[in-house]
């Protein structure tokens, strides 16, 4: 028995051997860094002690770097990784290259929000078996609204027993609001994820669909209304029932002057043409576009969602605007997107809330990620300049850790 245990042993020793440096890495200490927290909290030159892949401490206080992997910030920026709470995604031939495309944008956490549940678990697991390198996959199932009450609660009980925790974006008729089917059915949903510990997440894009959704016990909504302007009073239902919308703030506005590094498969001109999300003329390219009594597109989706982002963060005092992107262009060009359309609106202290805590706390996981805080993961990245001074120095990370574990290092 004892032979056949050392034989077992020798077989292991060299997979075992891989894992090695992995576990060392995670104890870290990251020195002279502006630390960004993320919860309003700036040190301007600091130190960041990461064990066993979680924050041990982040402050100017002097720390005990002793037998601790050292990176030397010289001068740069930690933030707490970004999260995307809503990003189409799922297992592929491309997977490799687009999760080390959002690692390097410097996400680490997304919610995988469409797609077939077993291809987003497929996703999750080839990353968490190192198979290849990515950030924290959210997984996802879609409940289809169309059926019965009964239908969609089986759907519900049929991911819970997979582990999947979220539904993918469940779509509610926009204009002129939600049919009564449509409700009954959403309600079935929300008793029954209350019952099995599952998220729903919904598709309202109009201030009707969105109220709607939120009497119907819904708490988080995939993207701002984008075919109207949102009262004050329906945004303080938002807040009054602690939900959280996520943005997509750059819906409907044009990418001019842009071009869009591989992988993705558009180039957007730089002859001062506005083109939307897929290359082709803004805004009669608009999905769903608002139209006018001739049928022609007008682009006021645009400005609905960067004024209704303002007005629901404001009835809430800043708690109740979350993060994504949905699209699945080169990821830092999305990226640069979003953050120009919430720069019309935000500081860059609101922005930084909105990708971090906010967002965490739509995932329900602020305990876990979304700021730099002691008993946290360590999911960091260090940035070139100073990201309180524009939306430019969050397009570059140079070093990204997901868990205390580097998985970018472009130094």
């Amino acid at each position: 028995m004892k032979t056949r245990r050392l034989s077992v042993l020798l077989l292991l020793a060299p997979l075992l051997a891989g894992f090695i440096p992995n576990a060392v890495a995670q104890d870290v200490a990251i020195t002279n860094a502006r630390i960004i927290a993320g919860n309003g909290t700036v040190v301007p030159s600091g130190t960041i002690v990461i064990r066993g892949g979680k924050i041990v401490s982040a402050g100017a206080a002097p720390a005990n770097t002793q037998g601790l992997r050292v990176i030397d910030a010289k001068g740069t920026s930690a933030m707490p990784g970004y999260i995307d709470a809503h990003k189409h995604i799922n297992t592929g031939p491309n997977e490799k290259e687009q999760m080390q495309s959002l690692l390097e944008a410097g996400y680490t956490t997304v919610l995988s929000g469409g797609g077939p549940g077993d291809g987003n678990l497929t996703l999750r697991d080839h990353i968490e078996s190192g198979m290849i390198n990515g950030p924290r996959i959210i997984p996802s199932e879609r409940v289809n609204l169309r059926g019965t009450s009964e239908e969609a609660r089986t759907a519900i009980r049929a991911m819970a027993a997979k582990g999947i925790r979220h539904t993918g974006e469940i779509a509610l008729t926009p204009e002129p609001g939600p049919t009564p089917q449509e409700i009954e059915v959403l309600k079935a949903v929300v008793d029954e994820a209350a019952k099995a510990g599952v998220q729903v997440n919904v598709h309202a894009v109009s201030t009707p669909a969105m109220v709607a959704a939120i009497d119907a016990g819904v708490r988080r909504l995939v993207h701002l209304p984008n075919k109207d302007w949102t009262t004050r009073e329906a945004a303080a239902k938002v807040a009054a029932t602690n939900s959280i919308v996520l943005g997509l703030i750059a819906f409907g506005a044009p990418i001019i002057d842009r071009e869009s590094p591989a992988p993705a498969p558009v180039t957007f001109p730089r002859d001062n043409s506005p083109r939307f999300r897929d290359g082709k003329a803004w805004p009669e390219a608009i999905a769903g576009a608002n139209r006018d009594a001739n049928g022609r597109a007008m682009g006021t989706e645009a400005g609905y969602t960067i004024v209704n982002a303002r007005t629901i963060w404001d009835a809430s005092g800043g708690k109740t605007i979350g993060f994504c992107t949905d699209q699945n262009y080169a990821d830092t060009v999305v990226l640069e997107h979003e953050l120009k359309s919430y720069s019309i609106m935000f500081s860059m202290q609101d922005i930084i809330r909105i990708i971090g805590p906010n967002t965490a706390e739509y995932l329900h996981m602020p305990d876990q990620i979304g700021t730099l805080e002691a008993g946290k993961l360590a999911d960091i990245i260090l940035l070139e300049g100073n990201p309180l001074d524009g939306i430019q120095y969050m397009l570059k990370p140079k070093v990204v850790l997901k868990a205390g574990k580097i998985v970018v290092d472009k130094r």
